[in-house]
């Protein structure tokens, strides 16, 4: 059963601003979106729990200094993402 992916207004702001500073990157986005529904465990997305003020939250790379902060909840296997940027930006 594939998970289900959730956005907030904020994130769709940010992924906006984020693809028009990195339209390169708009191809690797999507193949992490359709992993991270498929299945959010998956090695290649090295999803790792956040510390610090975003305890409590996850990230998964899009490539080696850009991230998606995100929430995952596995009992009713929803995915919220929350933010979108740079590792020190999100």
């Amino acid at each position: 059963m594939p998970w289900v992916i959730q956005t907030t207004a904020a994130f769709d702001r940010q992924a906006r601003k984020f693809l028009k500073r990195h339209p390169d990157l708009r191809a690797r986005l999507a193949d992490v979106l359709v992993l991270l529904e498929r299945d959010p465990f998956d090695l290649s997305l090295r999803l790792h729990a956040l510390t610090g003020k975003l305890e409590g939250l996850q990230a998964v790379r899009i490539n080696y200094s850009n991230r998606v902060v995100l929430r995952l909840e596995i009992e009713g296997q929803e995915i919220l993402l929350l933010d979108i940027g740079s590792h020190d930006a999100a």
